[in-house]
């Protein structure tokens, strides 16, 4: 199958991107590189350097390799910088997901993954785990872009025959986080800065909770996605919450951290608690995640530990 990953220089989407060559199946990249990494990119997946928001680029990206299957990761994935500025938010999780969705509409694609948020999209839940039926108010621009790409999704398949799958992530962590970069970054915030022997500041109280899944599993689910969920929306998800309190706790046993972290304030646009209920995905999709907290955790301080031993240039 040839399928175009957007974002594929990125955290998330080079693993992605890595599950499906090794699957067997024809990649290229599509991604601008201003968080994405070359080092990232699988030497097996074309590249093309190419900004959403320059459409002409986008539709000759499209005709050019001629996927079966898009894979949407780029993305503005900054709450922070949302609440900021929410038209630049817009601009690249709107405006550039739309000049991909009608290049794809334009040259024959099948079908439209599309990476959007859980942990952005319901506020502060009524249940927890929540499942993907739960109401949707967005706390900040960022989940409320990500919201508007899923309807224009569903727009696209009434219309124009495009079929497509939601994957509605939780915290995702692991190997090549951009903790510069990424939401969702606070272990990779935490390993690389206890590894160094940093001061750790916690926003709040610490007693927030997230839904923390390695990124290894959210791989399996793109591959699943590929031939199941036409027209559905799944949570890629643990349903498990756990506090950034117990998270800085676990990480400073695996890096043997001896100091107590700092409070900031909290953040704007951030819910208090949450989890996703996965079992949606366990049905129609048969995935369901592999890798515990505690292997997760361990693995992916081992990835920053080389990170801090061979310091980026």
């Amino acid at each position: 199958m040839r399928i175009l990953v957007t974002g594929g220089a990125g955290f998330i989407g080079s693993h992605v991107v890595d599950a499906y060559i090794a699957a067997g199946h024809e990649v290229a990249v599509l991604d601008n590189f201003s968080t994405g990494r070359v080092e990232n990119v699988n030497p097996a997946a074309a590249v093309h350097r190419v900004d959403l928001r320059d459409q002409p680029q986008v539709e000759k990206a499209v005709s050019t390799f001629r996927p079966e299957v898009v894979n949407h990761h780029a993305a503005q994935s900054e709450v922070p910088r949302s609440v900021a500025d929410p038209a630049f938010d817009a601009e690249i999780n709107i405006v550039g997901a739309l000049n991909l969705l009608k290049g794809s509409a334009d040259h024959g694609v099948r079908k439209v993954i599309f990476s959007s948020t859980g942990g952005a999209l319901y506020g502060e839940p009524d249940v927890v785990p929540a499942d993907e039926d739960h109401p949707v108010r967005p706390l900040s621009p960022y989940g409320t872009s990500k919201l508007a790409f899923e309807q224009y999704l569903g727009t696209f398949r009434r219309t124009f025959g495009v079929d497509y799958t939601v994957l509605r992530y939780a915290n995702i962590y692991g190997a090549r986080q951009d903790f510069h970069a990424e939401e969702g970054r606070v272990i990779a915030i935490f390993a690389s800065r206890m590894l160094e022997g940093k001061p750790v500041t916690i926003d709040g109280t610490g007693e927030q909770a997230r839904d923390m899944l390695h990124v290894g599993d959210v791989a399996t689910a793109n591959l699943a996605a590929l031939e199941k969920g036409s027209g559905g929306t799944f949570h890629v998800s643990t349903g498990v919450p756990i506090t950034i309190n117990e998270l800085f706790r676990k990480l400073a046993l695996l890096t043997n951290y001896r100091l107590e972290p700092g409070h900031g304030p909290a953040r704007k646009g951030d819910v208090y608690r949450i989890a996703l209920d996965n079992s949606r995905a366990r049905e129609h999709l048969g995935w369901e995640p592999r890798i515990n907290l505690e292997e997760g955790l361990s693995l992916t301080v081992d990835y920053f530990r080389e990170q801090v031993a061979q310091p980026r240039a």
